[in-house]
């Protein structure tokens, strides 16, 4: 099979799709010496957001667009010139976007869209209001146009379903991996290490991880600290790079009295990531809505106990193993922070539960099922 990729979110994303793109690749890839894999990317104006973010081999091809991103997207899905994604490729069986938007392509050959989510929207106001008109006009388009669609989670397929009426059997639920790398650090010296880099001193620490973003709902997390941290000495890190509309979540913490308790860490490196969940008391993610929830599994395969939000595709990825609560109910995060504080034995608890959790999800397992897909739709 000759099958085509595009790969710009891995080259200029760090977290979130770009690291779902860079996994993805790499285990199918790997499990499939005897395709060959065309892998294209907008030109790039920076270097890429993380080192080496593509596999290679004799059986994988890499093109560079000889526009950037920003020109191709424009030239594809606002103009919708029908330049054929075969022009920087070369001949395909099947082509793969993993990002929302497809190309056109040439010769009838089967396509493949991946839709992380619709969070754009069931939560419009959480966005830049010229993204989301964008996201309401070329993702529904794309969809459309492919032959199947892959969604992240269930949540997902559901919201295809009920929301644009795609039918259910155009969609497979692809669940995403967790890299084995996430494994507890117990050495000190790594510990350290990563402590020294992000400055995060002495004191115990709380920890969340995600693009700084209103969807991410971390001004709630920051106001249910608060009462924890004047009966705690642990304090709150928020891991991730800037997203839009993050002035007021930083302001947040000014207004709470709580600089010096609360810091923004900004991306951090994925092979410091390990470290900062191994050293966290617990892990809290109080996103509004995911198409998946990534961090969640890094953090349980970690040994981090996990408060999560039980808003769409989240309980799918902890099962049992974590304290859901609404992301609306401050009050019910504040005090499931200060019992898990107060209770070692429960933290044990979840901690069991969660490594067991999330050793069900393997990008291993994400591959075979993608390529058997691509496989049925060639």
């Amino acid at each position: 099979m000759r099958i085509g990729i595009d790969v710009t979110a891995a080259l200029t994303q760090g977290g979130g799709i770009g690291r779902y793109t860079r996994e993805l690749v790499r285990a199918v890839t790997a499990l499939d010496g005897r395709s060959t894999y065309h892998l294209f990317a907008a030109r790039q104006t920076a270097p890429p957001a993380v080192p080496d973010p593509l596999p290679s081999g004799s059986h994988i091809h890499f093109q560079t667009a000889p526009l950037d991103e920003r020109w191709l997207y424009r030239l594809w899905y606002r103009l919708r010139v029908p330049a054929p994604v075969q022009w920087i490729t070369g001949q395909l069986d099947l082509f793969h976007s993993p990002d929302f938007v497809l190309p056109p392509v040439a010769g009838g050959i089967p396509t493949l869209l991946t839709v992380h989510d619709l969070s754009f929207v069931h939560y419009p106001e959480v966005y830049p209001a010229v993204l989301v008109k964008y996201l309401n006009r070329v993702v529904p388009w794309s969809v459309r146009r492919a032959s199947h669609v892959l969604a992240d989670s269930a949540a997902t397929k559901e919201d295809l379903t009920a929301i644009w009426g795609i039918p259910a059997d155009k969609i497979t639920v692809l669940y995403s991996g967790v890299n084995e790398q996430f494994q507890p650090v117990t050495e000190k010296e790594g510990l350290t290490a990563v402590s020294n880099r992000y400055q995060l001193g002495d004191a115990p620490y709380l920890l969340t991880v995600g693009t700084v973003q209103p969807r991410k709902n971390y001004q709630m997390l920051i106001r249910a600290f608060a009462p924890v941290a004047a009966s705690w000495p642990h304090n709150l890190y928020i891991a991730g790079g800037k997203g839009w509309l993050y002035d007021d979540m930083m302001a947040e913490v000014e207004r709470q009295g709580l600089n010096g308790r609360v810091r923004f860490l900004g991306f951090v490196a994925d092979e410091d990531l390990p470290a900062l969940y191994s050293g966290a008391t617990l892990f809290l993610f109080p996103s509004l809505y995911e198409g998946f929830g990534l961090p969640l599994l890094e953090a349980m395969q970690c040994g981090t106990p996990v408060i999560s939000s039980n808003a769409s595709s989240l309980p799918e990825v902890v099962g049992e193993t974590a304290v859901q609560l609404s992301p609306h109910d401050q009050t019910a995060w504040t005090h499931a922070m200060q019992e898990l504080l107060a209770d070692p034995a429960r933290r044990m608890q979840l901690v069991a539960a969660g490594y067991r959790q999330a050793r069900q999800f393997t990008w291993q397992k994400a591959a075979a099922h993608l390529l058997q897909l691509y496989q049925a739709l060639i």
